[in-house]
């Protein structure tokens, strides 16, 4: 074979040729052959970084931390996106406005579909139409439930709610578990990742006929039909099966279910899922474990009380208090013990990113909603009240202050429902990360943990 030379001043036009045939030839690989072409790659990346680093300090744990909830210890790996307290949660290096540009949309829709996100936190790649395409197809095709299933959540008491219907449901999806029978047959570890994929891409593609299982049977009689249809995308079936037949409300589902997908690895729910699937649970355990996290209302139930807090603010003041009146609330509510529901983060010290892009999409196609225009008003005067008691490190709303007040508006008004939406939307961050987790062999996760009085010891020692 004879080797070419090419002159120093064409190497930058060949590198761009190189790069343009490379997306050319993975654009038609499927997201299975994509994801096996580079988790060699980063297989090799970690292992050399760990080999070079492995004992770098990269930060300390005070006293405070270990009691507060382990609060800002930097304790895990999450590759699928990474929450910055400023700029907010970031998806591969995507913030949320760059995503709703560069991921693929519907036809004639706006907003990105959320499996093209779910290809870019798996990948690291932005996917062309025809992958994000390819995936609505492949959960289509994945999406029937088994009948021990059907038959469960057709049985559940209409008084049993959602979350804990679809916990339920979800653990018994493990049935089929592709992984769990690829385990007890002794397949090589390295292989792991394979089954983890299978199982994941069953479960999401089957969420949506869970969760609108659920809504018929709790909240319409069992009424409506939840068949999915191969030509439709995820959130479009999805929105079709709960009965919805509104471009609007569509797009919002589109909207929804992709910025709920993922904000790192330490909120609850991602956390849980994590940490169960570290023991080697398959995926339909772990997210199930996920879920029972997501339904706390420090947690994902938060969206819920936000609603309660509002409806609350009304019949005290009115559906157009003064501004007075609003603060009067406020700070009631602040000197009774309570919280301002949807305001304040963990992590976050502005104001949410998923907050601003459900406020754009409001101002685009509901601005004179009365609910729309009160949260609008409380979002000027919650801000200032908090920063001057003092005692707030961040005073600024976060997503859950505005979800509920889209879905009231296109008619779904059941508040008890709102994190079954949320939890099928986190499937696709929690799932994509537990996959990177059994390709790079990450062990099951164990922290020390020390008793008051070891903990005065062990500060003792080193004051």
């Amino acid at each position: 074979m004879a080797l070419i030379r090419v002159p120093a001043s064409k190497l930058p036009e060949l590198q761009k040729t190189l790069i343009t045939c490379v997306r050319y030839i993975s654009a038609d690989g499927s997201l299975r052959d994509v994801l096996a072409a580079k988790i060699p790659k980063e297989q090799e990346r970690v292992k050399s970084f760990r080999k070079e680093y492995g004992n770098t300090k990269v930060g300390e744990v005070t006293v405070d931390m270990m009691y507060g909830g382990m609060r800002g210890i930097k304790g895990l790996v999450c590759e699928t996106s990474v929450l910055d307290p400023e700029e907010g949660i970031r998806f591969r290096g995507l913030s949320i406005p760059e995503c709703q540009q560069v991921l693929p949309k519907a036809e004639g829709g706006a907003e990105p579909l959320p499996e093209g996100l779910f290809w870019l936190l798996l990948t690291g790649d932005v996917p062309t139409k025809a992958q994000a395409a390819s995936l609505s197809k492949e959960w289509a095709e994945r999406a029937a439930l088994p009948q021990h299933v059907s038959a469960m959540l057709n049985n559940f008491p209409t008084t049993l709610h959602p979350m804990s219907q679809l916990s339920c449901a979800v653990t018994a999806l493990n049935h089929d578990s592709k992984f769990m029978k690829a385990y007890a047959d002794g397949v090589h570890k390295t292989k792991y990742w394979e089954y983890a994929y299978e199982d994941s891409m069953d479960l999401i593609a089957k969420l949506p006929v869970v969760a609108a299982t659920i809504y018929r049977n709790t909240y319409k009689g069992g009424k409506g039909s939840v068949t999915i249809d191969p030509k439709l995308d995820w959130s479009a079936n999805f929105a079709k099966m709960l009965g919805f037949d509104n471009k609007e409300f569509t797009e919002l589902m589109r909207l929804y279910l992709t910025i709920h997908s993922d904000h790192e690895g330490g909120n609850v729910s991602a956390h849980t899922v994590h940490l169960v699937s570290s023991a080697l649970s398959d995926p339909y355990l772990s997210f199930a474990a996920g879920m029972n996290g997501l339904a706390g209302p420090l947690h994902g139930l938060a969206n819920q009380e936000v609603l309660v807090w509002i409806m609350k603010l009304q019949q005290q003041v009115g559906k157009n208090p003064s501004e007075q009146e609003l603060k009067d609330f406020i700070w009631k509510t602040l000197k009774s013990g309570q919280v301002v529901p949807g305001y304040g983060h963990a992590v976050l010290r502005k104001t949410d990113p998923r907050y601003t892009c459900q406020r754009e999409f409001a101002l685009k196609h509901l601005p004179d909603d009365p609910l729309f225009k009160l949260v609008s008003s409380i979002y000027k005067v919650v801000p200032p009240i908090l920063t001057e008691t003092g005692k707030v490190k961040n005073p600024w709303p976060n997503v859950d202050a505005h979800s509920g007040v889209l879905l009231q508006y296109y008619g779904l008004k059941e508040m008890n429902y709102y994190t079954v939406l949320f939890g099928v939307s986190r499937a696709l961050g929690v799932l994509a990360s537990l996959i990177w987790d059994r390709a790079l062999g990450l062990p099951i996760e164990r922290p020390k943990s020390l008793s008051t009085d070891a903990l005065m010891k062990a500060v003792k020692k080193y004051t």
